[in-house]
């Protein structure tokens, strides 16, 4: 899976050298190229930015070196490349988009600073909009990250285990069952017991259940839009009769 990143601050994805998403790429697993606008400038202050028409605060991005990055990014590329402007604009990035995402081909990420990009950019250059959630950042920087992480996730041999990522929050468009680790007993809150067993289908539906439970408690949303089995509302009756 190859990335490229358009940002005015390519040294903020160090991070990314780090843990699950470090392991892949010094693995091969993926691959993360940087395209920094202000090389694509055509004056002595390497300019990115402009005052908006109209009037108003902070400063807009220009179209002609973020154009050129993308450009440049997307011959590099190849074939396939689509564009992602990071925005509060876009539409809600959730997993299901994620899991599209990192079984497609390359992308190049593009991170707006100040007031954003000039929309025309939008229009000329990018693909798709997508947010991270009802809130502002400084920059798309932060947005980016979090997806090529959750991208990452999902790539064969990124995690120890194969099973994980199915397992995770919104695989199955649940959020996950509690988890516990040694040792058995912390403030005189004890393991369920259930998971001391052994019993691996009573640990199966122990789990269903209580990812049933705080989905429905949580987030119902998430529980009316991918609907319940009769099995699965017996395990949920059963988890509100215990609460």
């Amino acid at each position: 899976m190859n990335i490229g990143i358009v940002t005015v601050f390519p040294e903020l994805f160090e991070v990314l050298g780090c843990g699950i998403t470090g392991r892949a790429l010094r693995g091969g697993l993926i691959g993360l190229s940087m395209w920094d606008p202000r090389d694509y400038t055509q004056d002595a202050h390497r300019t990115v930015d402009g005052r908006p028409y109209g009037g108003g605060p902070g400063m807009v991005m220009r179209v002609a070196p973020l154009q050129a990055a993308i450009a440049a990014a997307r011959a590099e590329l190849g074939e396939g490349c689509r564009a992602v402007y990071l925005s509060p604009q876009g539409a809600r990035l959730d997993q299901r988009r994620v899991e599209t995402l990192s079984g497609g081909g390359p992308l190049v990420l593009v991170c707006g600073r100040y007031e954003g990009v000039d929309e025309r950019l939008v229009q000329l250059a990018v693909d798709e909009e997508l947010s991270i959630g009802d809130f502002v950042l400084s920059g798309g920087e932060l947005a980016a990250m979090a997806l090529v992480d959750a991208i990452t996730r999902l790539l064969p041999g990124a995690l120890g285990h194969a099973g994980s990522a199915p397992q995770d929050s919104f695989a199955d468009g649940l959020l996950d069952c509690p988890h516990f680790t040694r040792p058995q007993r912390v403030a005189g809150l004890e393991v369920p017991a259930v998971l001391l067993s052994g019993d691996h289908e009573k640990i199966a539906q122990w789990r269903l259940k209580q990812a049933l439970g705080r989905t429905y408690e949580r987030r119902p949303d998430l529980l009316a839009e991918r609907g319940i089995s009769d099995a699965e509302q017996q395990l949920l009756n059963e988890y509100l009769a215990e609460r």
